[in-house]
């Protein structure tokens, strides 16, 4: 291939037909522990008196359409139960060990569904907002692997939720750029939270500020990877899915309404009551342009609906997902991957949006595919996929179909359907992308429908009071700004 004839985004923000960048190869790694609402309740009880501002947040926990969250440790894991929330330290050196870990894991699943070696591995682009040791933690999943010292590694840091499209992004330009040298790419792409042990952190915020801090109830444990190739020299791989085209945007003055502040106790959420109303408002501009800039999808000038396309969402809150769900005019079915992750794991920040498309290909659905995913900023990325694979799960992991309806078994296992609910666990806050307020139509025992029935309790979050912008009195919790 002449570099002259490399598929690439044009001057004019155009992709080429067959850019030969695909997803070879899927894993994540959620940790043991699955746990309701009552955990959090459990941990405030325990150590904060009474107030305002905690009935309110406990009270908002309960409405937030989680049903379990997954993290590192139970209730009772001695970090989250000192006198004194954990330091900056403390945070740290759990991460290394459990960060590491369930990164490793979900390396192993993704290049194992790959097929290739690790020494075949020529990039590896990562990204936390949970941890910002130097080395970063990408040094030490690189040593655990066995993968070579030299190989090139881009650690991302400040990029919130959208961190693991982010890093696709960045890991889909460094394979065109090999491309253009005729050089092979397999870029492993690493996306790791743990945001389960800010919990006291941000109760104690709760209690010291009588603030409505939300992202104590959002937030969980996980880490997800893939391998992006660019096709030359491994024509025989099977790819999940081809990559079309990317788009990256931010919001105009949103500055202050999503981050994750520095803190020394580690980092709060900063989260604004506009950001659901932002970033639903965004998502119709950016999906206009980015199926203009792809010719296989923009032809003859006809523009696809939103409603061709499945949508792998990351689960910011339930007000994002239904909010999306509106302005893109949606079902329930188009979004079920983003529903179900969210109902069952909670929001993993960056590492979310890998276990959405690996739970996306699980079914039959459309060819083709739209992600999504907010940051602070409020930054927006958006991708445009292929469907080349499926992927029912089994007991032993992945058997992988085909869109011609050949087989296989080499697959690797998702890391999260033989997990058992192990008890209570901490409850954790990361980059909030969303509003926790689920307006449903049931009891507040349930008050977002959503019982374990996958789309059937989707489809009543969905069509629910929040979806038609109505609220009753106790879901309509205000949500104050934090500074």
């Amino acid at each position: 291939m002449s570099p002259s004839a490399v598929p690439a985004p044009t001057a004019k923000g155009h992709f080429e037909n067959d850019l030969n960048l695909s997803l070879l190869g899927l894993g994540v790694e959620y940790p043991p522990f699955l746990v309701g609402p009552e955990a959090l309740e459990t941990l405030a009880n325990r150590f904060y008196p009474p107030s305002p501002a905690l009935k309110k947040v406990l009270s908002i926990n309960r409405l937030t359409g989680i049903e379990t969250r997954a993290a590192v440790g139970d209730v009772n894991h001695p970090l989250v139960n000192k006198p004194d929330a954990p330091s900056i330290k403390e945070l740290n050196a759990l991460f290394r060990e459990e960060g590491v870990r369930l990164s490793v894991n979900a390396c192993k699943k993704a290049i194992g569904e790959w097929g290739g070696s690790v020494d075949e591995i020529t990039h590896i682009v990562s990204t936390t907002c949970t941890n910002s040791a130097n080395p970063g933690f990408d040094h030490y999943v690189v040593k655990q692997l066995g993968i070579r010292s030299s190989v090139e590694k881009i650690l991302l840091h400040g990029i919130g939720c959208s961190g693991g499209m982010a890093a696709m992004r960045a890991a889909a330009h460094l394979a065109l750029g090999s491309s253009y040298q005729q050089k092979p790419a397999r870029i492993l792409v690493l996306a790791c939270e743990i945001s389960s042990i800010l919990v006291r952190s941000e109760l104690d915020s709760i209690n010291e500020e009588q603030a409505t801090r939300v992202g104590v109830c959002l937030f969980s444990d996980c880490a997800s990877a893939t391998i992006l190739g660019n096709g030359i020299g491994d024509e025989f791989a099977e790819p999940v899915y081809d990559l079309l085209g990317w788009k990256h945007q931010v919001i105009d003055d949103t500055d202050e309404d999503l981050g994750f502040d520095v803190d020394p106790l580690g980092w709060k959420v900063v989260l604004t009551q506009r950001v659901p109303t932002l970033a639903s408002a965004a998502v119709s501009p950016c999906f206009q342009d980015l199926i203009k800039s792809v010719p296989e999808i923009y032809k003859d000038g006809q523009t696809p609906m939103a409603a061709d396309f499945d949508w792998a969402l990351h689960p910011g809150g339930s007000l994002i997902i239904t909010g999306v769900q509106q302005a893109m005019k949606l079902t329930p079915e188009h979004l079920r991957a983003s529903y179900e992750i969210y109902m069952k794991y909670g929001n993993s920040s960056s590492a979310t949006i890998l276990s959405v498309l690996n739970k996306l290909r699980e079914s039959e659905g459309k060819e083709q595919v739209i992600a999504c995913a907010f940051g602070p900023g409020i930054a927006l990325e958006m991708m445009v996929l292929k469907r080349r694979k499926l992927g029912p799960t089994t007991s032993n992991g992945l058997e992988h179909t085909d869109l011609n309806g050949s087989s296989n078994g080499n697959g690797a296992s998702n890391g999260s359907d033989d997990m058992e609910n192990n008890g209570s666990v901490t409850e954790g806050a990361a980059v909030v992308n969303g509003h926790p307020r689920v307006n449903g139509t049931t009891s507040e025992a349930n008050p977002t429908g959503m019982n374990g029935s996958g789309l059937n309790g989707a489809a009543k979050v969905a069509s629910g009071p929040a979806a038609n912008g109505e609220q009753d009195a106790e879901s309509s919790l205000p949500v104050e700004e934090l500074d």
